[in-house]
């Protein structure tokens, strides 16, 4: 029976104490173990910022890429070993700024993998700066006025270029965040997880206390039922993306690997060795 500590290298990670992020780190080891993936079979992709560092502290292959590129690098593992669980994480500035156009070519090519944003609202490892996420007036050293720009809403986006799975969880509820990321990599497809992470050093106003008093858990709803794509479009507009929980999941998804022809087969599954004799020949040419 497979521990999340199992999923642990052991480094002490350098976030500031009390951020968001030391929950979906454990959060995505708990589901790690109890979906029981082999150490060997998981494959953490992560860009810049303070989201990137999250692919060096866990026991497993890992990337850490440059910035807004590591979805491109993610769907190239998953396309030449199909038998990885890959996932990619990613910050605001990542997904929604520089990083945007993966993000959405991503969500329409439907590779079978999964996409965690930490979203905290702001650029902390630039200490402190105003991102595409950043409500309307938030004020930081690059908007001493407040922000005059509308705020991307990840969820509202993802769904309208018709992303197959989509989930929003939240740093303080742990229990959904774990049971969200689970079901995200169960799914059949490419699976977004958007998860609201407090940076407790640079962004005062979007605090663990906010998010409790403003955010919507569709869990908690009565006569909770799997919503259906208007439904969820409709939630996510009326809670302006402020709500928690499966949000959409398309059951008929199919994903991208799956509509090759079965002859193209993954590199992983190829002889790629050449002759001495050819490989000499190529060394010889430089």
């Amino acid at each position: 029976m497979a521990n999340m500590k199992d999923y642990s290298n052991n480094i002490i990670p350098n976030w500031c104490p009390g951020c968001g992020h030391f929950s979906i780190q454990r959060a995505l080891q708990v589901a790690a173990s109890k979906l029981e993936i082999p150490n060997e079979k998981l494959a953490i992709v992560s860009g810049i910022g303070c989201s990137g560092r999250i692919s060096g502290y866990m026991n497993s292959y890992s990337f850490h890429g440059i910035h807004g590129r590591s979805l491109p690098i993610a769907q190239g593992i998953k396309a030449s070993n199909r038998d990885l669980t890959v996932i990619a994480a990613g910050g605001d500035g990542d997904g929604f700024a520089i990083g945007l156009s993966h993000t959405l070519h991503a969500i329409r090519r439907n590779i079978n993998m999964t996409y965690i944003v930490l979203n905290n609202q702001i650029y902390g490892l630039t200490k402190g700066h105003t991102s595409p996420l950043s409500e309307v007036g938030f004020e930081t050293k690059s908007t001493p006025t407040g922000s005059i720009e509308t705020p991307i809403r990840p969820g509202i986006v993802a769904l309208a270029n018709g992303i197959t799975f989509l989930g929003q969880g939240f740093s303080g509820y742990q229990e959904q965040l774990v049971d969200i990321i689970i079901k995200a990599i169960q799914h059949e497809g490419f699976s977004m997880v958007n998860v609201f992470s407090p940076c407790i050093t640079y962004n005062k106003i979007n605090t663990y206390q906010w998010f409790r008093e403003h955010l919507i858990n569709l869990d908690e709803e009565e006569n909770k039922k799997p919503l259906n794509y208007q439904e969820a479009m409709n939630r996510l507009i009326e809670t302006e993306g402020l709500c928690t929980g499966v949000i959409y999941q398309d059951p008929t998804s199919h994903s991208y690997l799956d509509k090759l022809q079965p002859e193209k087969k993954p590199l992983s599954h190829l002889n790629l060795k050449i002759p001495e004799e050819d490989f000499n020949n190529l060394i010889n040419l430089y």
